[in-house]
């Protein structure tokens, strides 16, 4: 991200303005022209404020001028609070006057525009040449409360407390939604970037993460318009360990196209979203209510410690519940030691157990004693991550009163986070739940929402520790040069050369050889040995099963002379034979070019798991061996690996392995590829290999279809002719 001159972010003098021009402005209550004027005076800004607008000599007891042209200075900010017919000249006034940036709440369309000629093209063409920051068009604005700044079209006379998160979010009606409903958050910065005509994302984040007071960053995300500026900015994150949560909408295919028409940009594929963001560390969230449990948890200063969850509960019917709860959502609970347990023992009334989670509640007396020692003495586990008090918080009651008390107690002698979760949303609890808040103990509303903050917050601290990814491992200089020479030409690979590309970056594949007449066939199926397949090889058949291409378990020459013989008078000469090879485990690799991230490599259950299941996880390239088993051991069918319900334990190291490699091959040529599918892969208790292997360039995608309806149409001109 570039500076300004003497160290300034770029922009700072639109975010942080020290004088602002808000254009449109005026003295009817009610509309945005005048609760943009108010939103400033509610948020007691202390820089110079300029009405503009013809009509009025005064506009809330400001000064009111006729047009940009008449201010006393250049302002740092303009406001453009004025119908899309007018933008364009004052777009170009703020240029030619060096205004620091601009804010732009409308449309920006107009009756006229045509996809070659619009006024959003006009207006980002302008203002990219000038280098002239814009949050829009279409958007809320943004409040900046370190600064003490809004720029905002709604009036609500509403104090906001600065804090650490900072939101980004492409929903304006979510940026009020946190902003202005949960008085826990505490923000430092909130942006509505609306179109991103010129400012992405990306850039609201950098200038976020040179913000002393940023703890924690907060997207609500329909796209990424800027996809290396957006990589760069979360490597940032995670160099300066600022935790990026994100809630990604437009997961589904109906949801995907909305976000298209809302904002003008595409989706992207959700999968490939959740590959980016495990590489970075950032948590993906998919409600509202996790986004905010999530920021709130995190811009507390601490950090998980080693170990898991414990609790304290008042009830035995909610700890149950929130066990069962744990357990669906992946929270683990820490294994408390005999120490702990001895003092929960020593203190509880009889007949409860000296357990994490723990019901501390009995006959109700000296409670305040019991809760305070048994929930110090879980706490200071050493295998206790962090705790949450978990309880029906209600403000002014004695008990919750008192809760509370021994939770401030515990959390100042102890360095671990210490939270508090409601066990509904909706206990009267908004006083103390910002009392205890603002000492550094957040307050989690719902079982929910809290437990996955608390996942979250595990998971952010294991992502803190893991190591560092391993670079990719290059291939031979020949190698490299053959591959890329190879897939530069508009012509789909072969089923053997597909196999032999996977075999030269490191892919185990089956033994397998190219044939083109029947005598090299049977000799191809003594040298690889029997059983053996034989296959098609013809170019441009993708799929050989659909057209009767694949013939399988030979067992001797005269059946492979056989289905040669049928092969080529239907198919065509060209034919692979390759050794029979049976699977315990059938799976799937691929790899995929996302057009925004690049190359990823897939890993998938074979048959039913990845076709109807979808059971699939992606990886951004390199991976490396921790990743490829974190990538494996997310997958449906890995209970299945592990010799589930009977089964065989299978080879899952060698899987990894293989994985690896195929990474190594996309981070060398990937960029090449326009699909690169392994399946199956078989995998054994001793091995994994390629089955097939389907590569098409990306020089040939434009010819794939062609070849392809040939194909099918000389395959149904020779079956008409043979089988009438």
């Amino acid at each position: 991200m570039a500076e300004l001159a003497g160290g300034q972010h770029r922009l700072s003098r639109m975010l942080a303005p020290s004088s602002v021009a808000l254009l449109g402005a005026s003295t009817v209550p009610n509309i945005a022209g005048n609760d943009m004027v108010l939103e400033l005076q509610a948020s007691r800004y202390p820089g110079r404020v300029y009405p503009v607008n013809p009509r009025y000599d005064e506009v809330e007891g400001y000064p009111c001028y006729s047009g940009l042209r008449d201010l006393p200075e250049v302002p740092d900010l303009a406001v453009l609070g004025v119908g899309n017919g007018a933008l364009e000249e004052q777009v170009r006034t703020a240029i030619d006057m060096g205004v620091g940036g601009l804010v732009i709440p409308g449309s920006v369309l107009l009756p006229t525009d045509t996809e070659r000629d619009s006024l959003r093209g006009r207006i980002r063409a302008m203002a990219t040449a000038a280098d002239l920051p814009i949050v829009g068009g279409n958007c809320m604005g943004f409040y900046n409360v370190d600064a003490w700044f809004r720029a905002f079209p709604f009036y609500r006379p509403y104090e906001l407390r600065e804090g650490g998160v900072t939101l980004v979010a492409h929903s304006g009606s979510v940026l009020t939604s946190l902003l202005w409903n949960d008085q826990k958050l505490r923000f430092n910065l909130a942006v509505s970037p609306g179109q991103e005509l010129v400012t992405t994302v990306d850039e609201y984040m950098d200038y976020a993460l040179d913000q002393p007071s940023t703890q924690v960053i907060a997207l609500f995300l329909e796209s990424v318009r800027d996809p290396e500026g957006f990589i760069a900015v979360l490597r940032k994150a995670a160099e300066r360990d600022i935790p990026v949560v994100a809630l990604k909408a437009g997961r589904s295919p109906v949801a995907a196209k909305l976000a298209l028409s809302h904002s003008g940009a595409i989706a992207g594929d959700a999968a490939a979203y959740q590959a980016l963001f495990d590489r970075y560390g950032v948590l993906s969230v998919t409600t509202l209510d996790e986004l905010a449990a999530t920021a709130l948890l995190l811009s507390c200063s601490r950090r998980a410690a080693p170990g898991g969850l414990a609790t304290i509960h008042d009830s035995g019917g909610e700890r149950e519940l929130l066990i069962d709860l744990a357990d669906d959502i992946g929270v683990p609970f820490a294994q408390i030691g005999e120490e702990t347990t001895a003092t929960l023992a020593e203190n509880l009334d009889h007949g409860l157990e000296p357990v994490n989670p723990l019901d501390a509640w009995g006959t109700g007396n000296n409670y305040q004693v019991i809760f305070e020692r048994c929930w110090q003495a879980l706490i200071d586990d050493e295998d206790t991550a962090m705790g949450a008090f978990v309880i029906d918080l209600t403000s002014g009651f004695y008990l919750h009163e008192s809760f509370a008390r021994i939770c401030r107690r515990v959390h100042r002698r102890t360095t671990k986070p210490v939270a508090v979760i409601t066990n509904h949303i909706g206990t009267d609890s908004q006083d103390l739940a910002r009392r205890l808040t603002d000492l550094g103990i957040p307050v989690l509303d719902g079982t929910v929402a809290g437990l996955q903050a608390i996942r979250h917050a595990l998971a952010y601290r294991d992502y803190r520790l893991s190591p560092r990814i391993a670079p990719a491992v290059a291939p031979g200089t020949e190698v490299s040069h053959h591959w890329r020479a190879r897939l530069g030409e508009p012509r789909i690979l072969t089923e053997g050369e597909g196999l032999r590309l996977l075999a030269d970056y490191g892919v185990p594949t089956i033994a397998h050889r190219t044939v083109t007449d029947a005598e090299s066939a049977v000799a191809a199926a003594h040298e690889v040995g029997f059983p053996v397949v034989v296959k098609t090889a013809v170019p441009g058949i993708l799929h050989k099963s659909d057209v009767g291409g694949v013939w399988l378990n030979l067992v001797d020459a005269e059946q492979v002379r056989a289905a040669y013989v049928e092969l080529a008078a239907h198919l065509g000469p060209e034919a692979l034979v390759a050794a029979m090879h049976f699977a315990d485990v059938e799976m799937a690799f691929g790899v995929v070019v996302d057009p925004q991230f690049g190359p990823m490599v897939l890993v998938a259950g074979g048959g039913v798991f990845i076709e109807i299941l979808g059971d699939r996880q992606l990886g951004l390239v390199p991976i490396d061996l921790p990743i490829a088993r974190r990538m494996i051991n997310k997958l449906d069918i890995a209970p299945v690996l592990d010799g589930a319900r009977g089964r065989v334990v299978v080879d899952k190291q060698a899987v990894a392995h293989a994985l690896v490699a195929l990474s190594n091959l996309a981070a060398d040529v990937g960029d090449l590829i326009a699909e690169l599918d392994v399946n199956p892969l078989a995998v054994t208790t001793d091995g994994a290999l390629a089955l097939d292997a389907l590569v098409v360039p990306a020089a040939a995608v434009t010819t794939v279809s062609a070849e392809v309806d040939q194909m099918r149409g000389a395959v149904s001109s020779s079956e008409g002719e043979t089988n009438p």
